[in-house]
C-alpha cells in the first residue's frame, strides 16, 4: 500500500519525494485548487505565500547550516529553490512563481508519486503522514484536534522573542524571581524610570505587522501583544510583564520596571523575554528592546510574534521518529510539528518521509545526531518543554554551543550529516 502524505506545501512534497527516491510508492493529497486557504493563490505544490526568501546562504548563519545539510540529504524543497534563485544577497531568493512550477512539475512526472486532488478530513489507510501547515482547513483540524488531544492543539502563536544568551550584559542584570520564589529562574533586566519612559514611548508609536484577513481575531486577554497592553495606559505595562514587585538586587534596590529572561535550554544559551509577544516589525524590536539596558547589544535568535498558526504541542504527543505517540502508523511532520519558516517546516518533512519509510520496511528510524541542525531542530521538537513554542532553526539548539568554536560546529554538523546520510542510504532498497 501507498505511504499517504496530506499536504502539498513544502514539508508535505518533502516528505513524498523522500519516500519515492527510496523506491516506495506515495500518494500525496493536496485540496487546492478545489478548496483554497485564505492565503494560497495558485493550485501549484509548495507555494509560498508569505515571502520568497529562503533565508541566509552563509554557512556562517544557522539557516545557510540547515540548507546546506538538506542539500547533503538530497531536498528537493533546497535544490529546487537553488535552480530558481534570483539576486537577493547574501539570502537565498526564488521567483516565487517558477519555484512552485518546478516543484510542481517534478513531482506530476515522478513514476513512484500520484496526486490527488482532494481534501482530506479524516484519517486516510495505512501509513500516513500529515503535513498540513499553518493553514489547516477545519474539518482536518477537529481531526488532528482529536488525536493528539485539543489541549495540545492550538490555532494562533504568541511568541516572544529570545535572545542569546552571551550577548546579554549581566552587569545590567540579575538573577532571581519574585520574592525569592526560585532565586536562580528568571534573569531580570531592570529600567529606572526615565528608560521605562524612553522604552514605553518609542513601544507605543512603532511600526506593526498588518494582520492578514484572516488572521483578524479577538486576542486573548491572556497573551495580547506588548504594544496592545501599553496603549492601555503608561502603567498598564508595571502590572504586567513589566512589574517590578517581589524583586530587589544589589543592597536591596527595587527596580522602577523589569523585564524577565527565561532560560530555554539548560545551559542558558538562550533566553525568552517573558511575555513579550508582539506583532512590531522586526526591525521595530531589534530597535525598541535594544533601549532596555541589559540587552543593549543582544542578538536575537528568534523575534516575537502573533500570527495564525495552526500546530501541535510536539514534546507531549511526538516520538523521536516523528510518530504520533500511541498511534504507530501516523506521523506529522512540517510547521505543524512546532517548527517555523520554509526551511524548518521541508527539513521535518525531509525526516518524516525517511522515517515512515523505514517503518513500513520494518527498519528502525535512527534520528540525526543533535550536532547536526536538523537534528537539532527534531531534539528541540521532541523535549519535554512546559513552555514549549515554535522555533525557528539557531545555534543556541546546539547542545554546548560555544560562538568561539562556530567554525569548528558547522564543519562537524555538515561531516555528522553527511555520516547520517550514508547509513539511512543503506535502508533505501526495498524489501525483498
Amino acid at each position: 500500500m501507498d505511504i499517504r502524505v496530506v499536504g502539498g506545501g513544502l514539508a508535505g512534497v518533502e516528505a513524498a519525494y523522500q519516500i519515492a527516491q527510496r523506491g516506495q510508492k506515495v500518494t500525496l493529497y493536496e485540496m487546492r485548487p478545489h478548496v483554497f486557504t485564505p492565503a494560497h493563490r495558485t493550485p501549484f505544490l509548495s507555494e509560498l505565500v508569505c515571502s520568497n526568501s529562503l533565508k541566509s546562504k552563509e554557512l556562517s548563519n544557522a539557516h545557510g547550516v540547515l540548507k546546506e545539510e538538506m542539500r547533503l540529504l538530497g531536498s528537493i524543497i533546497v535544490g529546487t529553490a537553488d535552480e530558481t534563485a534570483i539576486q537577493g544577497g547574501k539570502a537565498l531568493v526564488v521567483d516565487r512563481e517558477r519555484f512552485s512550477q518546478v516543484i510542481t512539475d517534478k513531482i506530476e512526472s515522478h513514476p513512484l508519486i500520484r496526486i490527488s486532488r482532494e481534501e482530506v478530513t479524516g484519517i486516510p489507510d495505512g501509513t500516513v503522514i500529515f503535513a498540513t501547515g499553518p493553514l489547516t482547513s477545519d474539518r482536518l483540524a477537529d481531526t488532528l484536534g482529536a488525536l493528539t488531544g485539543t489541549s495540545n492543539f492550538y490555532f494562533f502563536d504568541a511568541i516572544s522573542p529570545i535572545v542569546e544568551g552571551e550577548t546579554i550584559d549581566m552587569e545590567k542584570a540579575f538573577f532571581g524571581a519574585r520574592y525569592m520564589d526560585g532565586s536562580d529562574d528568571y534573569l531580570n533586566c531592570p529600567l529606572t524610570r526615565d528608560e521605562y519612559d524612553r522604552f514605553y514611548e518609542a513601544l507605543i508609536s512603532a511600526e506593526r505587522v498588518q494582520l492578514r484577513e484572516f488572521e483578524k481575531t479577538p486576542y486573548f486577554e491572556g497573551c495580547l501583544p506588548v504594544e496592545i497592553m501599553a496603549e492601555r495606559g503608561r502603567q498598564t505595562l508595571l502590572y504586567g510583564p513589566m512589574k517590578p514587585v517581589g524583586l530587589t538586587y544589589g543592597t536591596g534596590t527595587r527596580p522602577y520596571a523589569v523585564i524577565q529572561l527565561r532560560r530555554e535550554d539548560a545551559s542558558g544559551t538562550m533566553y525568552n523575554m517573558v511575555g513579550f509577544q508582539t506583532k512590531l516589525t522586526y526591525t521595530a524590536q531589534e530597535r525598541i528592546f535594544k533601549l532596555i539596558p541589559a540587552l543593549r547589544n543582544a542578538v536575537f535568535l528568534r523575534y516575537g510574534s502573533i500570527h495564525r498558526n495552526t500546530y501541535i504541542n510536539s514534546p507531549a504527543v511526538l516520538a523521536r521518529d516523528l510518530r504520533l505517540s500511541g498511534n504507530e502508523r501516523i506521523f506529522l511532520a512540517g510547521q505543524i510539528t512546532g517548527v517555523e519558516g520554509y526551511v524548518e517546516s521541508a527539513a521535518m518533512g525531509l525526516l518524516a518521509g525517511i522515517s515512515a519509510c523505514a517503518s513500513v520496511r520494518g527498519h528502525i528510524f535512527s534520528p540525526p545526531p543533535e550536532d547536526t541542525f536538523v537534528g537539532a531542530l527534531l531534539n528541540y521538537i521532541t523535549t519535554e518543554n512546559k513552555h514549549f513554542q515554535p522555533m525557528n532553526v539557531n545555534f543556541g539548539l546546539l547542545k554546548g554551543y560555544n560562538k568561539k568554536y562556530k567554525d569548528a560546529v558547522v564543519k562537524n554538523a555538515l561531516f555528522a550529516i553527511s555520516a547520517w546520510k550514508d547509513k539511512m542510504d543503506r535502508l533505501r532498497s526495498p524489501l525483498q
